[in-house]
């Protein structure tokens, strides 16, 4: 009888200890150009210190990995040596394929497949064998603002803000075409200013809050002289826009802003494939003009950059003197500090993505491949997207399902923000023309998602696990290594949630080892 019962607690003992779950794996994410000597180096000490700090993975991304057909041998010499050392510090390399969303990487192949909004009708006027655009109708600021913020002193055209407690902002509407491409100017001077100096062009959706238009980054330094910045939005469906001029919140310090302008926008970074057509109402391109193209899409300062502004290319064309054409073109958009998305619905987008998956595949033999969508802020705009009537989730749906299709036999990875109903995957993001909803419905259950969504952590865990997918949570993003904490708190009450991954945007790997002894912690 006694042998009976011990028997029994030693099965019962075997039987929970084989119903434990394995310790959680840890993650870093490491953006490393691999092509420069001294970044192998650096990566070498990084990957010791995580691999000693028992660390398993590495989200490694590269923006080469968009173009690896066009680089030269000293870049897989050193992909050799990376591998290597993984196999030697036992890490497991997990490399980013398909950016969608920040997409300059892939686009750097093929700078049409960014995704453009539509200029409808533009005026185009021929003189001297051009045709260049004519504003219709014409557009300007008037002498005064329409209001300012307190804070603002203006005076004969010279805005100066010092010191200022709260937002900074003086505005000015302009009546303009629907669908057309403008251009604004503004020279600004900062004399150790701590604010963020914005250009937000806004307009107001009969019941709906105010909606912008554009979401280009200035660059302001704190400390620079008088300098030129430009940003370029399209009016969409709107004749009423709102410029704001300013800074949203205090700030110390001096800006001062000047010679700010408004002009209607040529064919800058005009877009060429068949899902961007490019049509004069009349006449034929190659027989009663030239050939339009911008000679500076998406190539500077370097492949797969795409300038906010420059000067647009005319039509040269021996039509007579004087004559009126009517252009209708896309361009593309650049958001934040640079970002300009791909159209997912072009065909040559898919060819992209399957030789970019065969590629990176084949120089790290990879167990696992995280899929990059992440902040797709524009889509659905163009010829492409809208001939196919389908939502803007719906196309990233089929996209992913493509994707993931393109990485079978492999463990995949996904970021969570696009496909989670309580982070991005809704309608009013952005520049999106309809919303994201359904997008989750593009990812198959065996994908594991990387979720970043701290703010909402407890309904983001809940919704992914009742979707059946595992779960990696990607923690620290460049502040308090204590967050991680609260992450573990989420994740006690869920299923499904296998690692944590130290997260920094900004190259901080000082908190590398707090971030695992915390993660460890019971």
């Amino acid at each position: 009888m006694k042998f009976a019962i011990v028997a029994g607690f030693l099965l019962l003992a075997t039987a929970a200890f084989a119903r434990a779950d394995p310790p959680p794996e840890l993650w870093f994410y490491d953006a490393v150009n691999l092509l420069p000597d001294q970044n192998i180096d650096k990566l070498e000490k990084l990957w010791r210190r995580a691999a000693a700090a028992g660390y398993s993975h590495v989200l490694l991304t590269d923006s080469k990995f968009g173009r690896l057909g066009e680089l030269p041998k000293a870049y897989f010499d050193h992909a050799e040596r990376v591998k290597k050392l993984a196999a030697e510090l036992k890490l497991q390399i997990v490399p980013a394929v398909f950016p969608i969303g920040w997409s300059n990487d892939i686009l750097s192949q093929n700078p049409n497949l960014a995704e453009g909004q539509p200029v409808k009708d533009a005026l185009f006027v021929v003189h001297n064998g051009q045709a260049k655009l004519v504003a219709d109708p014409a557009v300007a600021f008037a002498p005064k603002v329409d209001w300012k913020d307190d804070v603002v002193a203006i005076d004969h055209g010279l805005a100066t803000v010092r010191d200022n407690p709260a937002n900074a902002r003086f505005v000015q509407t302009v009546t303009v075409a629907p669908h057309r491409c403008y251009h604004v100017s503004v020279s600004i001077k900062t004399d150790h200013y701590t604010g963020t100096p914005e250009v937000k062009a806004l307009v107001q959706p009969p019941g709906k809050e105010l909606l912008s238009l554009t979401y280009n980054e200035l660059g302001v330094k704190p400390t620079q002289d008088w300098t030129l910045h430009h940003i370029v939005f399209n009016s969409q469906d709107f004749s009423q826009v709102k410029l704001y001029f300013g800074v949203w919140g205090g700030a110390k310090g001096t800006l001062q802003w000047k010679d700010w302008k408004i002009e209607e926008a040529g064919l800058v970074n005009v877009l060429r494939r068949p899902g961007t057509p490019v049509v004069v109402k009349g006449y034929t391109e190659g027989k009663d003009f030239e050939k339009i193209e911008d000679p500076h899409l998406g190539n500077r300062p370097w492949p797969g950059e795409y300038e906010i502004w420059h000067e647009p290319p005319s039509i040269k064309t021996k039509l007579p003197e004087g004559t009126q054409l009517r252009v209708s073109w896309f361009h593309p958009t650049v958001i934040g500090g640079g970002s300009v998305c791909i159209c997912m619905s072009d065909p040559a987008t898919r060819a992209l993505l399957a030789d970019q998956a065969k590629r990176v595949t084949a120089l790290f033999n990879p167990a696992g491949v995280m899929m990059a969508h992440d902040e797709i802020r524009i889509q659905n705009q163009d010829d492409a997207c809208l001939s196919r009537k389908l939502t803007p989730g719906e196309i990233l749906a089929d996209n992913a399902t493509f994707c993931a299709g393109l990485l079978k036999g492999r463990q995949v990875y996904a970021w969570s923000d696009m496909f989670d109903p309580h982070h991005n995957a809704h309608g009013d993001y952005y520049l999106v023309n309809g919303t994201w909803a359904d997008s989750w419905k593009g990812l198959p259950p065996s994908v594991t998602v990387m979720n970043w969504n701290f703010g909402h952590r407890d309904e983001s865990l809940k919704f992914f696990a009742g979707e059946g997918h595992k779960q990696i949570l990607a923690g620290y993003y460049d502040g308090d290594v204590e967050q991680v904490r609260e992450w573990k708190k989420s994740a006690a009450t869920v299923k499904g949630v296998v690692g944590y991954m130290y997260t920094t945007w900004q190259d901080k790997y000082g908190d590398l080892e707090a971030f695992a002894r915390i993660v460890g912690e019971k």
